[in-house]
């Protein structure tokens, strides 16, 4: 079994790199994608504790784009990406330092709204890149203010909206890494572009001309994916000769819901076509 869409405790997961690398192993999976948001970090450490308890470690990250042509998010993932590449590197590290300062500025509002919790509160949660909104909600659980990390109070401080009626109380809109340039960012760093959960964004609409720029692969497995959502993936893989992928997009306690490591319905001719590809 492969999962080729894992997150650690370094981006938005409750658990840290070596933790979900060895429940991987105690799942009997083979090959295990780490895609945190936005960064390569850990990428090291992860690669060395696979090869420690011999699971394969594919070298990932999941970019949190933007269609800006059609308004609407995109989420890339880079797998088989060179750790630490300078491309991969200078388009996120902006985003990284944006995510930083809204996170801030977000504890700020809903401690203005009277929630009794302190920075140090939010801080001890986040790894690597900064805070998330994870982060501030497991600080609220830890007072009793919710009763888990996406039940109505996540709605009510942080819901998306397009008026302030909308939206959420602590809600500030990120800017967000266009989708072509996270495609050929993946490229130069050596890697396969994915377009991951396509069906969960709709971003149907933009995949020929994203195949256009160096798309190489589509996520048609994911938990969000109805078997609508796999059909009409799996079409468009086969329109374009891209390579079919499928993960769990694990994080943990933090997940919207329970979700167990591994991708059943894909196994190791889907490494080795992404191994093929790369050689091409």
């Amino acid at each position: 079994m492969i999962d080729l869409h894992v997150h650690t405790a370094i981006s938005d997961s409750s658990l840290s790199i070596s933790e979900v690398v060895r429940l991987a192993k105690d799942k009997g999976i083979s090959h295990l994608a780490i895609t945190d948001h936005d960064t390569t970090k850990g990428l090291q450490e992860a690669i060395k504790v696979g090869y420690e308890i011999g699971i394969n470690i594919v070298p990932g990250i999941e970019i949190s784009a933007y269609d800006y042509q059609r308004d609407k998010r995109a989420h890339i993932l880079g797998l088989y990406i060179e750790p630490g590449h300078p491309s991969l590197n200078m388009l996120c590290a902006p985003l990284v330092q944006r995510r930083k300062q809204a996170s801030y500025e977000m504890f700020r509002k809903i401690k203005a709204a009277g929630y009794d919790i302190s920075w140090v509160d939010v801080q001890k949660y986040e790894g690597g890149t900064g805070v998330y909104k994870q982060h501030i909600m497991h600080a609220l659980l830890d007072k009793g203010y919710c009763g888990s990390i996406y039940d109505d109070l996540y709605k009510r401080l942080f819901q998306r909206g397009n008026t302030p009626k909308t939206q959420g109380i602590a809600y500030i809109q990120l800017e967000y890494i266009d989708a072509r340039a996270a495609i050929l960012a993946v490229r130069e760093a050596g890697g396969i572009a994915i377009l991951a959960h396509p069906g969960q964004l709709n971003n149907y609409d933009a995949i020929d001309e994203w195949v256009e720029l160096g798309l190489g692969g589509i996520e048609v497995f994911h938990p969000s994916h109805q078997e609508d959502d796999r059909q009409k993936s799996m079409l468009y893989a086969q329109k374009h000769k891209l390579v079919i992928t499928g993960g769990s997009d694990f994080h943990g306690f933090y997940g919207d819901k329970p979700i167990e490591l591994g991708c059943h319905e894909l196994g190791e001719e889907c490494i080795d076509e992404l191994l093929q590809r790369i050689k091409r």
